[in-house]
């Protein structure tokens, strides 16, 4: 363990279900300088179109994160002693102004990056994915693996509304930010409103694997393929907790029967430790519609899932923060 990295507070000391709440147990610190990885909140909803409520998913993830413990039982990743590690809290979000709000989010991540750490954020709705690409991707364009049950490539919403949470990858795409021909869409299922709703995104070179197809292949195909197609490049990894069937993760804006298993997707993201990760987000998780937490210890567990392969992959030397 290295002495100088900061721990999660003893269980032995203080039990898991007492002190201040934060991702993991871990310190809070105002600024992420001298950080490996910097843990967010973005308590963000303003693109939700279906049932609101993503705003108060950090703050469920933060609570059900303190049953993560200190090792990954199978890959035996120590993921506080192998990089530096905090809770940079919740940025500054603006609930009635919707192009402030991405404006503020957008400024709080590159704070984040120009102190040299990596972000791995709790959402907040999917359109808070954009604001963070913003940040990451001002330089070059960048590969994204993208958990969810939709592509999120819509156009516009409502007549001429460009931003929701259904059209984040749109606008990335347009605004270069993503690489389309590294991008890939796993678990895609649930009804549409037009047949022809993602030909856009396949005509850009976007690779949509969609649920029917995950069933027939597994995770270690699908992974492979994934891994594959963003290359050794730097990549953003997005999961919508939708992706998970409603039946383990009911709490979320958008549910679509027929999703991953939380198994599934553990080993899914397990399979990201040779991705060169850039950032990462769980998003969507919306606390009034969970029952018993179940989904907010999804999205929690999912975090600590991605930040030990982001530790591993820092630790490796292969991806340093900006």
């Amino acid at each position: 363990m290295n002495s100088n990295f900061f721990q999660p507070v003893d269980a032995a000391a203080v039990p898991r279900f007492a002190g201040l709440s934060t991702f993991m147990r871990l310190p809070a610190v105002a600024s992420a300088e001298g950080l490996d990885i910097a843990l967010v909140g973005i308590p963000w909803d303003g693109g939700t179109t279906n049932r609101a409520g993503a705003r108060h998913g950090p703050r469920e993830i933060r609570n059900q994160s303190s049953l993560m413990r200190r090792v990954h039982h199978v890959s035996g990743t120590e993921p506080f002693s192998i990089a530096n590690v905090a809770d940079v809290g919740d940025l500054s979000v603006n609930p009635i102004n919707l192009l402030d709000g991405l404006k503020r989010i957008e400024d709080g991540i590159a704070a984040i990056v120009a102190a040299g750490a990596i972000p791995l954020a709790a959402g907040g709705d999917h359109l808070t994915t954009l604001p963070v690409l913003r940040a990451i991707a001002r330089d070059a364009p960048v590969g994204m693996i993208h958990f969810d049950a939709h592509s999120d490539t819509n156009d516009r919403y409502f007549g001429d509304n460009p931003y929701t949470h259904g059209t984040p990858f749109r606008r990335a795409i347009e605004e270069g930010l993503l690489d389309p021909k590294r991008v890939v869409q796993i678990g895609i299922r649930g009804s549409i409103y037009e047949p022809n709703e993602h030909d856009w995104a396949v005509a850009q070179g976007i690779r949509i694997i969609y649920m029917e197809e995950f069933v027939r292949r597994g995770a270690a195909s699908v992974m492979e393929e994934a891994r594959g197609i963003v290359g050794s490049g730097p990549t953003y990894v997005t999961f919508d907790i939708d992706c998970i069937d409603p039946s383990m993760a009911p709490g979320t804006g958008t549910p679509e029967l027929g999703g991953f298993t939380t198994r599934e997707a553990q080993e899914m993201v397990r399979l990201l430790d040779t991705v060169t990760i850039v950032g990462a987000d769980v998003v969507e998780v919306a606390p009034p519609f969970d029952l018993g937490g179940m989904t907010a210890l999804a999205g929690a567990t999912m975090m600590f899932e991605l930040l030990c392969v982001i530790a591993g992959s820092v630790a490796a030397g292969r991806v340093r923060p900006a």
